[in-house]
């Protein structure tokens, strides 16, 4: 009888019921922020949730109970409707002042043409004599199990792997370019994007196997895929909980549109194979940094240190990585290292903690601190004040 509450059942309803609720939250902070990326996670999340639902309601008894119930019809693969979401999703945080543009709707048009499809073929089949005594009418029978179904199955694991590889590939590029163009790596934010692609490609993963295993070793039943959905349902709430509370906001706001008259000179082409900086240049940086110590700003870029030294952004960028063998990132957090430790030479920890030197320094958190001086020094910021405590 339905409901029946029992070990699969119970489990996947709970998750489900608590993937809703930030399902409705993102949604009511859209509505709120008209931020595209809790837009995207929102639809995300429920398509998740609706395909863990009605195997909630198989678990249930639902299809024991109502030998008739027409849900087959509205089972869909939600892989057609995901990967576009979850690349989307991604390029709504990674892209300064985000925009939904009328080409993307194409994304979704194999999920739209399905879903036109099936209403179509439930709707032929309702006409007909003796539906509502059966489960599946003649065209879910006779054309979408055994034509269409088949090569749905055979394009959607392609479809998801072709969206993920670019979405991994967006994630990666956008990274490279924060490392080249930023002082702080947003390592917090960066973390759960790729948390959030991992996860999900390993659902996918598991998925397919198990597609696999079920159509060429052995007969999966229904019992035997629970475990999928339980872990989907886990992913489910894990997105829904760190997606809503980890602010992504701030990853849309970096722009990388750096425009060279701001600057004042044109930017030149610079070649790979013939790189040349003079000692002059070096030296001037140096000065610049040692003078007027930009690296105190925990937002500086690029753009704007290669404003303050009178040079192109191509420029600065050549003089940093041949001229100290560095990319920006390390090399300004180099600087801001070597204050911290000046600063705790001196004695500032008596005033200050030392988080609270390490933002008089120029870092923007806690996480980003501690990585950058564990990867500089070799030691944690406590290590290193114990061997000066030592001395």
């Amino acid at each position: 009888m339905f409901p029946d509450f029992n070990r699969y059942s119970l489990p996947l309803l709970i998750l489900v019921l608590q993937g809703l609720v930030f399902v409705i939250l993102l949604f009511l902070r859209y509505y709120k922020k008209r931020q595209l990326s809790d837009l995207f996670l929102a639809l995300i999340l429920l398509l998740t949730c609706y395909s863990q639902t009605c195997y909630t309601f198989g678990f249930m008894g639902w299809y024991d109970t109502f030998r008739t119930t027409k849900i087959n019809y509205f089972l869909i693969n939600i892989g057609i409707g995901l990967a576009p979401l979850i690349y989307l999703y991604l390029k709504s945080i990674t892209t300064s002042n985000f925009k939904f543009k009328k080409v993307y709707w194409w994304h979704f048009a194999l999920a739209f043409t399905f879903i036109v499809y099936r209403l179509s073929i439930f709707t032929y089949d309702a006409l007909q004599p003796g539906f509502t005594e059966t489960q599946n009418g003649v065209l879910k029978i006779t054309v979408d199990e055994a034509v269409v179904l088949p090569f749905m199955s055979f394009i959607s694991a392609p479809f998801m792997l072709l969206y993920l590889a670019f979405t991994f590939q967006l994630f990666y590029n956008y990274r490279k370019k924060i490392i080249q163009y930023f002082s702080n790596t947003f390592k917090l934010e960066l973390n759960w994007i790729l948390s959030f692609l991992i996860l999900f490609s390993l659902s996918f993963l598991y998925g397919t196997i198990q597609d696999i295993v079920g159509s060429l070793v052995t007969d999966l039943n229904y019992m035997d895929r629970w475990w999928l959905n339980l872990f989907t349902a886990l992913i489910t709430l894990y997105v829904g909980v760190k997606g809503y509370f980890t602010d992504t906001t701030k990853l849309n706001k970096l722009d990388f549109s750096f425009t060279p008259n701001t600057i004042g000179i044109p930017e030149p082409t610079i070649s790979t194979s013939n790189k040349s900086v003079s000692e002059t240049q070096i030296e001037a940086i140096k000065t610049l940094m040692e003078t007027d110590k930009p690296y105190l700003n925990p937002d500086l870029n690029l753009s704007d240190l290669a404003k303050q030294a009178h040079v192109t952004r191509a420029q600065l960028s050549e003089i940093i990585n041949s001229g100290f063998n560095k990319n920006f990132n390390d090399f300004v957090n180099e600087y801001r290292v070597e204050t911290f430790k000046t600063k705790l030479q001196e004695g500032k920890q008596a005033q200050l903690s030392l988080l609270g030197i390490a933002h008089e320094c120029g870092f923007n958190s806690k996480a980003t601190f501690n990585r950058v001086f564990k990867k500089l020094t070799s030691h944690s910021p406590t290590q290193y004040l114990n061997t000066l405590s030592g001395n």
